[in-house]
């Protein structure tokens, strides 16, 4: 929480009481529904799905492990028309970009009829690992895309990271559903997921298992079969 208070009786208390507080006092005249969305925020929930409030690094903002970068910046003419055609060329798979491997998306958005262009993308780590990361393991296609905006100076530039800096918006706000799960994590889990179903199918063909066994394994697939809950 960052929110300041000039009460030295409230030096000590906690997060949560903090988060008490002010949400207390932001309700104050808020509308009913509003009153019990705010109550909703401080539920108690699953430590896994902790997040925080906290610096990327130079720029942006990190929850858990996963930080976002947003930035806006002038397109030069024809640029958009340029990008689209390389996105529409990709049919959404920017191959190059799985390098990366703390990259979570990117997203690129025209706006004032193609003058500019946001550029967001969600990552896991700090700000300055991110940068470095994009300059050793794809500049060819960074260069590529981010050519079509103006003032870029290339991605081997020693001024690239004061570029990117001074085009960056801080998030106000920033949630992530499971801020300690990395793409690392993600694509263990897959290759995990993967194994388990082989290894089940082919137990599920074994017909001389023993009755403990069989019965071990109707559990297991009973238990990762089943869905994870939601609230709603």
């Amino acid at each position: 929480m960052t929110d300041k208070h000039n009460d030295p009786r409230l030096d000590d208390e906690s997060r949560l009481q903090e988060f008490r507080r002010v949400a207390k006092e932001v309700a104050a005249d808020a509308p009913q529904l509003a009153k019990i969305a705010i109550e909703g925020l401080i539920r108690d929930h699953n430590k896994l799905f902790d997040g925080t409030a906290d610096k990327a690094g130079r720029a942006g903002r990190q929850s858990g492990n996963v930080s976002e970068l947003t930035a806006i910046a002038t397109v030069k003419p024809g640029g958009a028309e340029r990008l689209r055609r390389i996105f529409n060329l990709t049919g959404g798979n920017f191959d190059g970009a799985q390098r990366v491997s703390t990259l979570h998306d990117m997203r690129f958005v025209f706006f004032d009829d193609d003058t500019r262009i946001i550029f967001a993308t969600t990552y896991d780590g700090d700000w300055d690992t991110y940068i470095n990361d994009f300059a050793t393991k794809i500049p060819g296609l960074m260069d590529l895309l981010f050519a079509n905006v103006e003032g870029w100076p290339g991605i081997d530039s020693p001024e690239v990271k004061d570029y990117i800096a001074d085009h960056q918006i801080d998030a106000a706000g920033w949630f992530v559903a499971n801020p300690q799960v990395t793409v690392v994590d993600v694509r263990r889990m897959q290759r995990m997921e993967t194994a388990l179903n082989d290894f089940m199918d082919k137990m599920a063909d074994n017909g001389g298992m023993d009755d403990a066994s069989r019965k071990a394994l109707a559990e297991l697939s009973d238990a990762v079969s089943v869905p994870e809950g939601v609230d709603y």
